[in-house]
């Protein structure tokens, strides 16, 4: 009896020391991206962010704004709570620097905050995402492809500006 006993306390605080495995690894990635997304912020120029190396393409500015708009999408898809930013970051009129930047960081700040608020066990909830069925740990999943995708993108705007992009920050 003393085995069983033992075995299940064993058992249960094993899972209680795990719980949230999967939730913190996730707020610490979203926490790196938030820095290093920072560090693309502050490294632009302020006539960066007007920059287009296309006129059909974005301008750096609503590259960023575009990660930020689509932050706040997926974290309100997968939390069910509503985005607290009304209307497009991508659109807004104000595309300088200052707001671009505060409008962009508020983005990481929500995914990480809603992660923090949740448990491994929400991972998995069914959500609708787009249109479309999913899970709520994959629509941060996305998110976060999503965000490094579009970070990637204004490597080359940085670099056409004459100015170093910052340093990979893997870890």
């Amino acid at each position: 009896m003393k085995k069983l006993l033992l075995s299940a306390m064993m058992l249960l605080t094993t899972q209680a020391l795990f719980a949230q495995v999967m939730t913190a690894k996730m707020v610490t990635e979203w926490e790196r991206a938030k820095n290093y997304t920072k560090a693309y912020l502050d490294v632009m120029p302020e006539d960066g962010y007007a920059f287009k190396p296309t006129p059909e393409i974005r301008s750096f500015a609503q590259q960023m704004g575009h990660i930020a708009d689509a932050n706040f999408a997926f974290a309100a898809a997968a939390t069910g709570k509503p985005s607290p930013f009304e209307g497009s970051v991508e659109k807004m009129a104000d595309q300088s620097k200052a707001a671009v930047s505060k409008a962009t960081l508020e983005s990481y700040d929500f995914i990480i905050n809603s992660l923090k608020g949740m448990s491994d066990s929400d991972l998995p909830k069914n959500i609708k995402i787009f249109g479309m069925e999913s899970k709520s740990g994959v629509a941060f999943e996305k998110a976060f492809e999503h965000q490094t995708h579009h970070r990637g993108q204004t490597t080359v705007y940085i670099r056409m500006k004459g100015v170093k992009p910052p340093q990979e920050m893997l870890f």
